[in-house]
């Protein structure tokens, strides 16, 4: 876990009044991906600034484009008050590095594939979600696709503490 939030200094260089875009990515975009945009989505309407940060997830790999996130991700998400039902899943694109101004990945995997479609003028804007965690000791989002319900809430709780760090980090290039 980091002792302090990673700088996101690339963002002080943004231009404009367009809304801050961030990409949550994990291999299917159907579990973990879903999970942290929708997360993070909800917490950032909490704070008012829907209008100045955008969500979206996407996937490494294509095996799920089209599909809503897995049931048991939607389910142990609105447990929590977290509505995933709207999602589908798409495929990460080599253009996402140049839309978006944060790519957060779920693990090591994840990076090393976005890592190898991301041009070099935009890597800065590629991280893990993990490195916003400050409560819950994480350097990966595992995934819980293959397992049962007790990892659906660990990808729950390591998420929720991410986006809490990751709305602390950006609240400021958003204009709070």
């Amino acid at each position: 876990m980091p002792s302090a939030l990673p700088s996101l200094s690339h963002l002080q260089r943004r231009s404009g009044a367009a809304p801050l875009r961030v990409l949550m990515v994990c291999m299917g975009n159907i579990c973990r991906s879903p999970t942290a945009h929708g997360v993070f989505e909800h917490l950032v309407r909490q704070a008012g600034l829907q209008e100045r940060i955008a969500v979206d997830s996407a996937g490494t790999h294509g095996y799920h484009v089209g599909a809503p996130p897995d049931a048991r991700a939607q389910q142990h998400a609105a447990r929590r008050g977290y509505d995933l039902s709207g999602q589908r899943a798409r495929r990460l694109l080599e253009r996402d590095f140049q839309d978006f101004d944060l790519v957060l990945v779920m693990d090591a995997a994840n990076e090393s594939q976005a890592r190898a479609l991301c041009a070099p003028a935009y890597r800065e804007r590629l991280r893990r979600l993990t490195d916003f965690c400050s409560a819950v000791p994480a350097h990966e989002v595992p995934d819980p696709y293959y397992g049962g319900a007790d990892g659906f809430e660990q990808v729950l709780d390591i998420v929720e503490d991410a986006c809490r760090g990751l709305l602390a980090a950006l609240a400021p290039a958003a204009g709070r």
